[in-house]
């Protein structure tokens, strides 16, 4: 079971702010593949059980798992597998509230979080990144500057 939780403590490793949004903790069940779940045993928890481990979960991810995330090699490198790097296409002047973003590779995200961001640059290299509770943020390379994004194509 430790094989299977692991990287899900460890992709984002922070629950999301208000101002980021206001959903609730998924759960583990949603969290993991039918098959993840399974394999892990968790499809033998009952409901008290299965509320236990997502309030550890919550509280492990709230406290515990930043200062992990910080010092520990081997995190670091799992989470480098589970980021996305890609290029916006042009033009691109920032982000203002309900912004789409346009990839090279095809793909399109929304902004998901609120905020403004003006940018006059040329570099628009991204990378995408997923946190354990399943949201994404696109962090413009150039300027680390963070926006929440959900992908939409």
């Amino acid at each position: 079971m430790t094989r299977i939780l692991l990287p899900l403590l460890i992709l984002g490793l922070s629950l999301p702010s208000s101002a980021e949004d206001n959903s609730s903790f998924p759960g583990v069940e949603k969290l993991m593949s039918p098959e993840e779940y399974s394999e892990a045993g968790l499809d033998k928890l009952g409901p008290q059980e299965r509320d236990a481990l997502n309030q550890w979960l919550v509280r492990y991810t709230a406290w515990q798992a930043p200062k992990i995330r910080q010092n520990n090699e081997e995190v670091k490198e799992v989470e480098k597998a589970y980021e996305q790097r890609a290029v916006i296409k042009q033009p691109f002047k920032g982000w203002s509230g309900r912004t789409y973003f346009y990839l090279e590779n095809g793909e399109v995200w929304q902004q998901r979080t609120a905020g403004k961001y003006q940018y006059s640059g040329d570099e628009t290299e991204v990378v995408i990144r997923r946190n354990l509770l399943g949201y994404f943020k696109m962090e413009l390379i150039s300027t680390g500057r963070q926006v929440g994004v959900k992908q939409v194509k």
